[in-house]
Parts: structure tokens; C-alpha cells; sequence
């Protein structure tokens, strides 16, 4: 089966991007070939993204902030923004099939009163999970059973 190419997009392409990257390349990376990048790349990933989804063994240490005009002529076929910006400033993809807007918080800017910077870095990445099981458990569903 070929892998369906998925495009994970975000301003600044270092935390809820990669977070999401990582997330759904590990629950579906048999089903997906994923990717992220930002509208207007940050130049890093966030430490703490890093950290935070080590604590759930997935390894998102080697990514890079990339610019999403890099992936506009490689067959993507899927579309998810995570942030209202990116939604906004989303170009359309050549051949482009599907297109999903879920947006979550900003983690470095998120933290709520009595909140570390970490544990809203960990309660994101719970909501992203959370939020990218559901897509990957309904693609998996949908699929033709096999023979």
C-alpha cells in the first residue's frame, strides 16, 4: 500500500508542527509519510517539545524547522494546520486532496495559572495525541480489509 504523503503545518514549524509530526508518524508511520514545516519558519525546534515527547519514547531530536514552499511540488496530499495562522496563510497544494485545520495552543505561550512552560508543553502534546489517534484510528478503520 502506498503511503499516504501528509503535510503538518505551522507558523513558526517549532513546537505543535513537530510535535504532531512525531505523534502521527508513530501511531500511523505505516499509513503516512509525514512532514512539517511553517509559513514562517522559526529556525529550531523547541527543547522543550523535544523533551516532552521523549517522555512518551517518541525521538523528534533530529528535526529541523523547514519553509512549506520546500514541499509545494512534492505530491502531498494531505494538509493539517495546527495553528490559525498557518490555516490562513496556506497555499494550495498541487493535486492536493485534503485539507484539516485543528488548531491547539501555542505551548511556550500557553501556560495557565499554577502551570509550568513544561506542562503546558505536556498538555499540548496530550491534546495533539489525543486528536491525532482519533485521525489515525479512523483512516485505519476506513481502509479496505485486507485479503
Amino acid at each position: 500500500m502506498k503511503k499516504r504523503k501528509v503535510l503538518i503545518l505551522c507558523t513558526g514549524n517549532s513546537c505543535r508542527s513537530h510535535m504532531a509530526e512525531g505523534i502521527l508518524r508513530h501511531l500511523a508511520g505505516d499509513l503516512f509519510d509525514v512532514h512539517s514545516a511553517g509559513s514562517h519558519p522559526a529556525g529550531y525546534v523547541h527543547p522543550i517539545a523535544i523533551e516532552a515527547l521523549a517522555e512518551i519514547n517518541i525521538d523528534i531530536s533530529h528535526h529541523e524547522s523547514k519553509q512549506l514552499d520546500r514541499f509545494l511540488d512534492t505530491g502531498i496530499e494531505t494538509v493539517i494546520t495546527v495553528c490559525g495562522n498557518a490555516s490562513d496563510a496556506c497555499p494550495t497544494f498541487p493535486g492536493q486532496t485534503q485539507r484539516h485545520h485543528w488548531g491547539f495552543d501555542d505551548p511556550p505561550k500557553a501556560a495557565r495559572p499554577g502551570e509550568s512552560e513544561k506542562d503546558a508543553f505536556r498538555r499540548i502534546r496530550d491534546e495533539i495525541h489525543k486528536v491525532f489517534q482519533a485521525y489515525a484510528d479512523g483512516y485505519r478503520t476506513a481502509l479496505p480489509p485486507t485479503q
